[in-house]
């Protein structure tokens, strides 16, 4: 006799177990049935009841709309989360930003085709000039920030209306505040904030992604803190690595193949020295363009290792 499936949204993925809403509404602890499914909250799966043993198994995972991947330890891509329409990637004057983060991820949303979204936490804590000036740098490179401040509370209403209507997720170093964020954007979850931090580094707050539903309509998903993100470099648009500046001053190029490092005549590096792309920036993309370069293609990576 065959046993009914049923089309459910995971809301929470953590290791092997996962935590998926179904269209009515209701919740199921659930586990997949395999080892190669992969699930990431956002998914879309395809599940069953088992009645013997009293649980929910996932049989599929549905296709993706869009997904964030990262590269795994083995140098492989590996999604982070599925289906988002925004990523907030959020910085702070506290702890110290690490802004090659944050270009990493906005890397990755571009290439993603995921509207990315910056925000400056902490706004309260006012900028340093060194921050000044690498915002200066987005502003240059076409990005705008909302500023806002979990412990004001200021400019949450903005932060809201750019999340309503989507499935967004709020990205970025430990300890910029994203749970506290979340924690003001959906007053009716209890969601775990630890103290502001105002160490040298960061702490975990979130262990592991959780998606909620918004009050306004939309979906906001709060992801685990990061001191180093690596995007998977096969997912990386792969002329621009999803650097608007370079996309947009490449075609001065005069190589169609410029990698925009050493090549003579490249309009990107030129840019960079006459102020046309923020020099840290440039900085950034000539790191993701390194690191492509030594991890490759599988069959490239195959090949140097003679296999």
């Amino acid at each position: 006799m065959s046993v009914a499936t049923f089309d459910a949204r995971v809301i929470g993925a953590f290791g092997r177990q996962v935590r998926v809403r179904a269209g009515d509404g209701r919740e199921y602890p659930a586990r997949p049935l395999g080892r190669g499914l992969g699930i990431v909250c956002g998914d879309a799966v395809r599940c069953r009841h088992d009645e013997r043993h009293g649980e929910v198994h996932v049989l599929e995972v549905l296709a993706r709309r869009t997904a964030l991947y990262r590269t795994n330890a083995r140098g492989g891509a590996e999604a982070v989360l599925a289906n988002l329409t925004r990523l907030l990637v959020v910085i702070a004057p506290l702890p110290e930003p690490d802004l090659f983060v944050a270009d990493r991820y906005l890397a990755a949303a571009e290439s993603a085709l995921i509207e990315p979204v910056l925000v400056l936490n902490k706004a309260d804590l006012g900028l340093t000039a060194p921050l000044a000036d690498e915002l200066r740098g987005y502003a240059l490179a076409g990005y705008h920030w909302l500023e806002v401040s979990a412990a004001g509370p200021t400019g949450l209403e903005a932060l809201g209306t750019a999340c309503r209507g989507h499935t967004a997720a709020l990205v970025g170093q430990s300890g910029v505040g994203k749970s506290s964020l979340a924690a003001q954007l959906i007053p009716t979850e209890r969601i775990e904030v630890g103290a502001l931090a105002r160490a040298a580094e960061g702490r975990h707050t979130t262990t592991a992604a959780r998606l909620y539903e918004l009050p306004g309509g939309g979906e906001l998903i709060d992801a685990p803190g990061v001191r180093d993100f690596a995007p998977a470099v096969e997912h990386l648009e792969p002329r621009s690595l999803g650097f608007v500046e370079v996309a947009r001053l490449a075609p001065g190029c005069r190589f169609l193949d410029c990698q925009h490092l050493r090549e003579p005549d490249c309009a990107v590096r030129a840019g960079a020295e006459s102020g046309l792309m923020h020099p840290r920036r440039y900085e950034s993309y000539r790191r993701l363009r390194r690191l492509q370069q030594t991890l490759g293609p599988p069959h490239e990576r195959a090949r140097r290792r003679g296999g």
